[in-house]
């Protein structure tokens, strides 16, 4: 998978009809932040920040994924999307 078909697959779940559920949200969030980052750098969010907590721990669930691996999970979920909600 190249970098560009990474970066369409970004601009389509950018793009997608409907709002996809939080659960497959964090999925596409913790794929991307692996998939452009490498492993979780931050510390985890305080304990008000459920937000935060919820796309750190997703993110920190990829640890050890290579990025290319990251990569390609990435495209094939937002082409799952982009077949359940349809684009814009």
């Amino acid at each position: 998978m190249s970098e560009a078909d990474f970066e369409k697959a970004a601009a389509d779940v950018n793009n997608l009809k409907s709002r996809p559920t939080d659960e497959e949200l964090l999925e596409i969030y913790a794929l991307f932040k692996q998939a452009s980052v490498g492993d979780c750098n931050t510390s985890r969010p305080g304990l008000l920040d459920l937000k935060g907590k919820a796309k750190w721990d997703a993110w920190n669930s990829k640890k050890g994924m290579s990025k290319d691996d990251a990569r390609a999970a990435y495209i094939k979920k937002a082409q799952e999307l982009v077949a359940k909600y349809g684009l814009k």
